[in-house]
């Protein structure tokens, strides 16, 4: 740009020069100088710098995009979704391990129907209110021991999280292009919804073994009935002598 500048200016100051006969100048020989023509040439030189140099600029400038674009489509050298996914069938593996009453509509139906009734026919043995009493204690107990599983691998999960998190904070924030962030948050909202769907699976589990516990309660009270009932018979089990 100097160089366009300086031949710029020496060009305006020959144009300013009078114009002159060659042999005025020189006076002598073939030699012609024309001081008109020069400064044209000088000129038409300096646009032609000038047209140059804006040619270089525009290259640079394509050259600084392609390299933005390249920066922009890098792909992220990192995944948790391997994990996330890993995670989630350990947790998904032990809600399927769930005894009596599991999470199964029609299982469920069945075995509430069978241990859980309503009301005990009158026809009902002692033996037949053990075996119940004894089945729905089980589920309680299972209910529980799951609930504590699944409690103890969330709280494992966790922990592995918060360390699962920072690694993706670290390479968000290192992230060179658009596409490398994009990635890096969107493993960040999968670790966030795995979190959520195994809190979901812990609040199953859990109403799960309180909702045995409520129903076991209140087959006791229906078992303590038959139980009376069979106790007290028809009501003519003792007539008193007169």
């Amino acid at each position: 740009m100097r160089c366009i500048l300086a031949a710029a200016g020496l060009a305006a100051g020959l144009a300013l020069l009078p114009v002159r006969p060659a042999h005025a100048l020189f006076g002598a020989g073939d030699v012609v100088f024309d001081p008109s023509n020069y400064a044209e040439n000088v000129l038409q030189a300096a646009r032609a710098l000038e047209q140059i140099a804006n040619q270089v600029q525009g290259l640079q400038n394509q050259v600084l995009m392609l390299e933005n674009m390249a920066a922009n489509l890098r792909s992220l050298d990192y995944s948790s979704l391997g994990a996330i996914e890993t995670t989630l069938r350990d947790i998904n593996g032990l809600m399927a391990r769930a005894q009596g009453i599991a999470f199964q509509i029609g299982r469920t139906e069945q075995e509430f129907a069978r241990l859980y009734p309503k009301e005990y026919a009158t026809t009902v043995t002692t033996d037949d209110l053990a075996r119940d009493a004894r089945g729905r204690w089980k589920h309680s107990m299972d209910a529980l021991r799951q609930t504590l599983l699944v409690q103890s691998q969330v709280v494992h999960n966790v922990d592995d999280d918060s360390g699962e998190l920072a690694s993706l904070l670290t390479q968000s924030q290192a992230a060179i292009g658009n596409l490398q962030a994009l990635q890096a948050n969107s493993q960040i909202l999968a670790l966030s919804a795995k979190q959520q769907l195994q809190t979901q699976e812990l609040l199953a589990a859990q109403y799960r073994a309180e909702a045995l516990e409520r129903a076991r309660t209140a087959a006791a009270q229906e078992q303590a009935r038959a139980q009376l009932d069979r106790f007290l018979g028809d009501g003519n089990a003792y007539t008193p002598l007169h």
